[in-house]
């Protein structure tokens, strides 16, 4: 069971198949708890459970709905950018520690500009975001 599972999670992802299967929730009233399939099949068993645990209520039709139409409007590049991640490939980009060095030094120097008073607080916040992105 769990290899089979691990098979699909790892698979490439249907955009086609997990819009139908979001609508296919939110459009069928059907008294069987299917809310959420969806999620289950993008690997977010997490939220499968939540819309399956809320299925008597109408938060996972409506929430069915508007991931379908967050599917459809992403794009194929976009979806298989959130949705077919592979286990070889890392969740997210390693910083080279150099990097990472060379910003706490330029935060601390505008720290200190911003304690001086040679720039404000608007002026030290948006160079900071502009370092950390």
């Amino acid at each position: 069971m769990l290899e089979v599972w691990g098979k699909i999670s790892s698979s490439p992802k249907s955009r086609q198949l997990a819009i139908a299967l979001a609508l296919g929730t939110s459009i069928l009233a059907l008294p069987v708890p299917i809310a959420g399939i969806h999620k289950f099949y993008l690997g977010q068993p997490l939220w499968g459970i939540i819309y399956l645990l809320l299925w008597q209520t109408p938060i996972p039709r409506i929430a069915c709905a508007i991931d379908a139409v967050w599917y459809f409007l992403q794009g194929t590049e976009g979806f298989l950018q959130n949705f077919s991640r592979s286990d070889s490939e890392p969740a997210t980009a390693a910083i080279a520690p150099q990097k990472v060095q060379a910003m706490a030094v330029a935060i601390r120097e505008l720290e200190q500009l911003r304690q001086d008073g040679l720039i404000s607080e608007y002026e030290f916040e948006q160079k900071r975001r502009q370092l950390l992105l």
